[in-house]
């Protein structure tokens, strides 16, 4: 087979410099609802700071539950949720739709007053923070942990949360950046589904060519998208944010190394500044080989969201085509052997002042009875980190994988009706791979303004332009430096 045609050197460094190319109506769509989720957070924001949980459902008042889960359909099958432990209980739960930067805020002026929720489903930055602040009734989450069993959680979303031996939260779902590939397409060029990172950008660039990217993945410097892309990277190409000593680490040749994976790729990616719309955009309209991104993307692949149909030219007379061709890679194998996938959890923590035993039962029914019920809000973004039960193992996991996912009502699935057992079970076993830098560390209040500040995407762009990735390196390094200075 011959080798693709690809532009030259000069020209593929022109098109970097390009802006990103619009996508049509589906990014305003998108960009509508955050909106809308945001007004909805801020108008609630009051009315929470309002109420007062700490009296919770043991004196006859409801127990308040925070939710970063804010759009419509979100919430209402989150009160369906609680009103079955209501009803089970007693007790009633208000469910509250708060974004996380509202929940920090509330939490700031509810701590020092008292008023607190009874249990906040909280990322694990959150934890960290709150943990360190006192603001977390870590003894009622480790009990939780102990009597549902900690074997039945994933190790690494557990050790996210847990500091000085003790969890302050009790994990729950999350999603994670997994790496899809036109299976068809690798199939034709002779290339086994990549593993590692390098394999990643050695088909990138073997893909790359005729019309089509070799792959897309965020590259847009400064933006929350390539925190995440940067972060997923240098994680599978065994780079760690600080040594053994606590000092900064990114300037050790596997960091460098890593990098320059990210600068093959971004040179095989798709013209342009890329983001989270434009980079899905590109692989459903057929023009990216490849796709770096959250496990979001499979309801879309299969044709779950009207709002981003697959517009690929194989998928006017197949819509399944691209959930049929497809294949992913959740954790992707580090140079020491081990499986590393970046993920973001969702946790369920109960802070000092709650109702802690009305809580401890809302967050026991939360992770036993209602636990996949809660999952249905969003499978394809909510996967379990607690696949089974210490009698049952799979249970949860098997019962995820029919859920109903979609953004229609009148046209959701489970993802098993597209996908085969290979797929789904690479997403499960990839939660319980999930890493990120310094969580469940005492540097875990370094690491999440880190990423909140999307200090180290600020300092990609030169990579992208032809720099030297050890000179890149370097420039991160000392931007970490400055952030760890301010935060340990």
């Amino acid at each position: 087979m011959s080798e693709p045609l690809r532009p030259s050197d000069r020209t593929r460094r022109a098109r970097r410099r390009a802006p990103g190319r619009p996508f049509g109506p589906a990014v305003r769509g998108a960009a509508a609802r955050r909106t809308a989720a945001v007004l909805a957070a801020a108008v609630l924001l009051p009315l929470a700071a309002c109420q007062s949980p700490g009296d919770g459902g043991g004196d006859g008042g409801a127990l308040v539950f925070w939710t970063p889960h804010v759009t419509p359909d979100r919430l209402a099958q989150q009160e369906a949720t609680a009103a079955a432990f209501t009803e089970q209980s007693g007790v009633d739960v208000d469910v509250v739709p708060m974004s996380a930067e509202d929940q920090n805020q509330s939490m700031a002026v509810g701590s020092a007053s008292g008023d607190v929720p009874d249990v906040v489903l909280l990322a694990p930055d959150q934890a960290a923070a709150w943990s360190a602040q006192g603001v977390l009734d870590t003894g009622t989450a480790a009990g939780i942990v102990e009597d549902l069993g900690p074997d039945t959680f994933g190790e690494n979303a557990l050790d996210m949360v847990t500091f000085d031996g003790t969890p302050a939260a009790v994990p729950s779902d999350g999603w994670g950046q997994v790496l899809v590939y036109r299976a068809d397409l690798l199939a034709d060029a002779g290339l086994d589904p990549p593993r590692t990172l390098e394999d990643v950008a050695d088909a990138a660039e073997e893909l790359d060519g005729d019309g089509r990217a070799g792959i897309a993945l965020g590259t847009r410097p400064g933006d929350p998208f390539t925190t995440q892309t940067l972060e997923a990277l240098l994680l599978a190409g065994g780079c760690d944010l600080v040594d053994g000593a606590g000092e900064v680490a990114l300037e050790s040749p596997e960091c460098v190394d890593a990098l320059d994976a990210y600068a093959r790729m971004a040179e095989a990616s798709v013209p342009g500044d890329q983001d989270v719309e434009t980079t899905r955009a590109a692989y459903l309209s057929g023009e990216a080989a490849m796709l770096f991104w959250g496990s979001h993307i499979f309801d879309e692949l299969a044709g779950l969201a009207p709002d981003f149909p697959p517009t690929c030219p194989e998928c006017a007379d197949d819509p399944d085509f691209l959930a049929s061709e497809s294949g992913t890679v959740g954790a992707l194998t580090a140079p020491d052997g081990s499986p590393v996938q970046y993920g973001l959890t969702l946790n369920l923590g109960i802070p000092v002042g709650a109702d802690a035993e009305n809580a401890r039962a809302f967050t026991e029914y939360l992770m036993g009875p209602g636990y996949v019920e809660s999952l249905e809000v969003s499978p394809e973004g909510r996967v379990p980190v607690r696949p089974g039960t210490p009698d049952d193992p799979d249970v949860h996991a098997e019962a995820w994988s029919e859920l109903p996912t979609g953004e229609d009502p009148e046209n959701r699935a489970p993802l098993s009706d597209f996908y085969g057992d290979a797929v789904i079970g690479g997403i499960v076993e990839g939660a319980q791979s999930f890493r990120r830098w310094g969580y469940g560390t005492e540097h875990a209040a370094f690491a999440g303004p880190l990423a909140a500040q999307n200090t180290l995407a600020k300092q990609v762009g030169p990579l992208f332009e032809g720099e030297d990735p050890a000179t890149v390196a370097a420039s991160m390094a000392d931007a970490a430096r400055a952030v760890q200075a301010d935060n340990e």
